[in-house]
């Protein structure tokens, strides 16, 4: 069985690691099983230029089985779900703009690991947490055997993003990692920090009107563009996309669209 632990992590940290997981089963009574989202408020730049997104919510039911849902923005206050309260689980909402064509999963999500985002019947979702329940979800559908990201130390992982153990830029955009290639590797031969590193970026110019362009992630920081200024935009595997007031450009490889909002 491969284990999910930390390589420095001591006797005394699992031992109190497995008494929290019991004191957690034990004490299922303190908890409700229905939760009301608490969404966390979307970047500036994401509302002004596409407006108020809708709302893809995956999550794990109490049988154990992942549920997704779409949501109006017009209702996301009155988001509730129902979830397992004797096991560690995640959930996941991703923004998208149908208007746009861009779908669930395009922008970076906002997420909450159970129990430790939960605050009476409400569970209060963030997008530090959004990487948290995205490696969540990779860590669970890599597993080769039966061990459950539920058993991950989900505490001790949140400390490295306070820490100055990781470098700079992962501290300053934690989805520069490719959550799912760790993932993967953290099932082949157990977790280690030193793999939470930034996948490589090619440079590409795309001429694209001047002005401040946006990310999908909301850390990073945005792009700005002189008017004789070629722009220059980083790239990595699979959809790139940025936005801007002019318009959206998506990025694959050496292939590029940019669209203009009308």
């Amino acid at each position: 069985m491969k284990i999910l632990n930390f390589k420095s992590i001591s006797v005394s940290a699992l031992t109190l690691l497995t008494l929290m997981q019991l004191a957690l089963a034990s004490c299922m009574d303190r908890f409700p099983s229905k939760y009301a989202l608490e969404l966390p408020s979307l970047p500036e730049a994401w509302v002004s230029i596409l407006g108020e997104p809708h709302w893809r919510v995956e999550w794990v039911s109490t049988n154990g089985q992942k549920q997704i849902a779409d949501f109006p923005h017009k209702i996301v206050s009155g988001i509730e779900i129902e979830i397992p309260v004797t096991w560690v689980n995640a959930v996941t909402a991703y923004p998208y703009w149908n208007d746009f064509n861009i779908f669930p999963a395009a922008f970076k999500p906002a997420g909450a690991i159970f129990p430790f985002d939960a605050r009476k019947n409400r569970l209060h979702l963030s997008w530090e947490a959004g990487y948290d329940s995205v490696f969540y979800w990779e860590l669970a559908a890599a597993q080769k055997e039966s061990h459950s990201p539920a058993d991950f130390d989900w505490q001790r992982f949140r400390e490295l993003f306070q820490s100055d153990v990781l470098s700079e830029a992962v501290l300053e955009d934690p989805w520069v990692v490719n959550w799912r290639n760790l993932a993967e590797r953290t099932s082949e031969s157990n977790f280690d920090r030193r793999r939470i590193v930034s996948e490589a970026a090619e440079s590409k110019q795309i001429p694209v009107p001047a002005g401040l362009w946006y990310g999908t992630s909301p850390f990073a920081k945005p792009l700005f563009f002189a008017d004789n200024e070629p722009p220059v935009f980083p790239v990595r595997p699979g959809i790139n996309i940025w936005i801007s007031e002019k318009g959206i450009l998506r990025i694959s490889g050496n292939t590029w669209v940019f669209s203009e909002i009308k």
